[in-house]
């Protein structure tokens, strides 16, 4: 049996399809109160561009070489190591930085691109959604942009979700 708790998440989840995509969130989701945190940044060429839309982001690899390089190009920024599956040392980090709560989330993970990779990226998504709670989670994922698209809730016989009939009774 579920725990309907898991359900009761408040993070928006928002699937980008490519770069393009995903760095085009920025203009619509990102506000200057912001603080971010963006996993699997690689050499920092997008949390670059997130900085001045934001308060503060952190980019984040599981690369020490691609932290070294990232630090090397965009020396404005801040970027760490980290393991993006393990999310108490994303903990961690917010500690570690003075961070009181990241309000946001970039998460580019080129490596888990395809369906059968679909349950881990759904699994990271709800650890990060469950333990530090975002606002919002943006997502460079095109297999699960996929799968989002071709998800659609029940409603019922008549179209009517049976929670919104049960509300009018």
């Amino acid at each position: 049996m579920p725990n309907n708790q898991q359900f009761k998440l408040r993070t928006k989840f928002i699937g980008t399809r490519d770069v393009h995509e995903y760095r085009q969130t920025i203009g619509s989701w990102v506000c200057e109160q912001d603080t971010i945190l963006e996993i699997g940044c690689e050499w920092g060429t997008t949390t670059m561009k997130l900085a001045p839309a934001c308060h503060r982001v952190i980019g984040t690899d599981v690369s020490q070489d691609c932290i070294d390089r990232a630090r090397r190009e965009h020396p404005e920024c801040e970027f760490d190591v980290l393991d993006a599956f393990d999310v108490r040392a994303a903990v961690d980090l917010a500690v570690a930085h003075e961070i009181e709560e990241f309000t946001k989330i970039y998460i580019d993970m080129s490596g888990l691109s395809g369906y059968r990779s679909l349950l881990d990226t759904i699994s990271l998504l709800t650890m990060y959604a469950t333990v530090l709670r975002p606002e919002a989670i943006i997502i460079k994922s095109a297999s699960l942009k996929h799968f989002a698209n071709l998800c659609q809730p029940w409603r019922g016989h008549d179209g009517v979700s049976r929670k919104s009939q049960q509300a009018k009774t």
